[in-house]
């Protein structure tokens, strides 16, 4: 099975903070009078460049949602945060996703912070201990059908799947 990956930052403010910088030097250069110092240019870019760019670093470092589907070492990661798949309670996520349950007050965000990010929805996942954390994700749906295709794999009507079918024991 493929990885899930949530990817928790673009690089697009980046590029569009860089672009409007290469315009304004642009302009800068083109038009008549007093120019700008080249070293005030160069402090101003790498300035500007380095905050943008290390909020997008931080974003996609902190943020990012996977689900690991490796054998007995399945988990769902976000940031630096790990849960094993095999402690997750798969029938309660069914429940969240047919809408007949919800979240414990006050359960921790998984990666970290006080709150869900801005622009992302709060999955709650209960845990077989009891516990209840919230998984910050921009698409719950396919992140709870990722994580219930590795907890819960699809039947392949396998005989010693537990059901036994039409058949009963023994081919009788």
């Amino acid at each position: 099975m493929t990885p899930y990956i949530e990817p928790g930052g673009s690089w697009r403010p980046f590029w569009l903070v860089a672009a409007f910088l290469v315009v304004l030097i642009g302009l800068d250069l083109a038009l008549p009078g007093a120019d700008v110092p080249a070293w005030v240019w160069v402090l101003c870019v790498v300035a500007v460049l380095g905050v943008v760019g290390v909020g997008a670093l931080s974003a996609r470092r902190m943020w990012t949602v996977r689900v690991d589907a490796d054998g007995p070492d399945a988990a769902l990661s976000v940031g630096r945060e790990r849960v094993a798949l095999a402690d997750v309670d798969a029938a309660h996520l069914r429940a969240v996703r047919e809408g007949e349950a919800g979240v414990d007050a006050g359960a921790p965000v998984l990666g970290g912070g006080w709150s869900v990010p801005k622009g992302r929805t709060g999955l709650p996942l209960r845990l077989t201990d009891g516990r209840t954390v919230l998984v910050p994700t921009r698409d719950p749906a396919a992140l709870t059908t990722a994580i219930l295709a590795v907890v819960t794999p699809p039947s392949n009507g396998h005989p010693f799947d537990g059901s036994s079918g039409s058949q009963g024991t023994l081919d009788q």
